[in-house]
């Protein structure tokens, strides 16, 4: 196995809100705040438009990778990728846990 030099942390987080992004640069982004539990609420960006309506997304448990930085996206601090897979059109599919977990729990 080859040993990567990038360490990605990925944990489940709880979507607090969520609202559409007309000005961002993109098409069909959304902005999320999402609870990590111990670890506090964090901002991220994606392009989610496509298979989810904002207020459908707040109570959904999401994976996000926490540790790559942040980004400013049309003066939002994006600070965790909200972690997709893409669809047969290449938009985000969100992946989640199928059931209930703690919140901030890392996966493994």
């Amino acid at each position: 196995m080859v040993e990567s030099p990038f360490d990605v942390e990925i944990q489940v987080g709880e979507i607090l809100e969520a609202e559409s992004f007309p000005e961002a640069n993109k098409p069909k982004m959304t902005k999320l705040w999402i609870d990590l539990g111990e670890d506090g609420e964090i901002q991220s960006a994606g392009q989610l438009d496509h298979h989810y309506e904002p207020d459908e997304l707040v109570g959904r448990q999401v994976l996000c990778a926490t540790n790559l930085g942040s980004v400013r996206i049309a003066g939002f601090k994006s600070e965790a990728l909200t972690v997709g897979v893409p669809d047969e059109d290449g938009f985000p599919v969100l992946v989640e846990p199928d059931e209930a977990v703690p919140l901030g729990g890392v996966l493994f």
